[in-house]
């Protein structure tokens, strides 16, 4: 314990090795002499946020800020032109090796209940244009009342016996490659939501409208790191997730987001 003029005699005797300035005022209040000093020394000096982003795989709500992803790595015109074609080669070949599941899934939803076996329901896509988005039926046809769209719940009584394991292992998921073929959709980026609560999260929201700003994807890094959402105050958190990933984003991060999908998917958790 000590004041700021006691800190490079602190960050010495305690042999201290990362200095994290997490100061709300730094105009006046910052000690820029003595993190020079420990800078030259050899300390390793992280600004707070940086920080709490490294640590944390999501950027705070205070930082979200558009001139976070003005001055950021990504988005760089090259690794979009790679993204699609890695997008366009992985949907074909998983629709190739899923072939098998698209003849005989179809055939046991529809022994298990009425309906039609694939689900389609309009999503909103990049810049905030609308597209449908395919799934295998995995909740009874009366799931909702028409007009009103209604979140997802743990143990949703709506969802069919067939439908839980469907969408523990994320089974369900599988004819949006269809939707990645067309362009509507990428492999991996935000997780598109229905245009009710994109309008309602955007009001309650703030920047939640940036998520908008890639192809939505059927994995991301929010789903890898977050459980399903259900709340405006879930959306909040999952969005500080895209916001790193849109801040990040490259061929070597969708990659690793791919990584831990195959893992989670294995777990069979985060589903509903």
């Amino acid at each position: 314990h000590g004041g700021l003029q006691q800190l490079e005699e602190i960050i010495a005797q305690k042999h201290v090795e990362i200095v994290v300035v997490a100061m709300s005022e730094r105009r006046s209040a910052l000690p820029i002499d003595q993190l020079l000093n420990l800078k030259l020394a050899g300390v390793c000096v992280e600004d707070g946020a940086a920080f709490y982003e490294r640590l944390s795989g999501k950027i705070g709500l205070a930082e979200l800020k558009p001139s976070v992803l003005v001055f950021s790595e990504g988005f760089r015109w090259t690794d979009a032109a790679v993204k699609r074609g890695m997008d366009i080669l992985l949907a074909f070949v998983g629709l190739v090796l899923a072939s098998p599941i698209f003849f005989f899934l179809p055939l046991l939803i529809m022994l298990e209940s009425r309906g039609p076996v694939f689900y389609r329901q309009v999503r909103v896509g990049m810049f905030g244009r609308p597209f449908m988005m395919l799934k295998f039926r995995s909740m009874r046809q009366d799931a909702e009342v028409p007009g009103k769209a209604m979140w997802a719940q743990e143990n949703d009584p709506r969802v069919t016996g067939l439908g839980r394991f469907l969408r523990k292992y994320r089974f369900d998921e599988l004819p949006q490659l269809l939707n990645v073929l067309r362009g509507e959709m990428s492999v991996v980026g935000p997780r598109p939501e229905r245009p009710e609560f994109v309008e309602s999260l955007r009001r309650a929201v703030p920047y939640y409208a940036l998520r908008l700003a890639t192809k939505p994807g059927i994995t991301g890094w929010a789903q890898v790191m977050f459980p399903y959402g259900a709340t405006v105050q879930d959306a909040a958190e999952k969005l500080q997730y895209d916001m790193y990933y849109l801040k990040h984003m490259s061929i070597a991060f969708d990659c690793r987001i791919a990584v831990k999908t195959v893992r989670t998917v294995l777990c069979g958790s985060g589903a509903r």
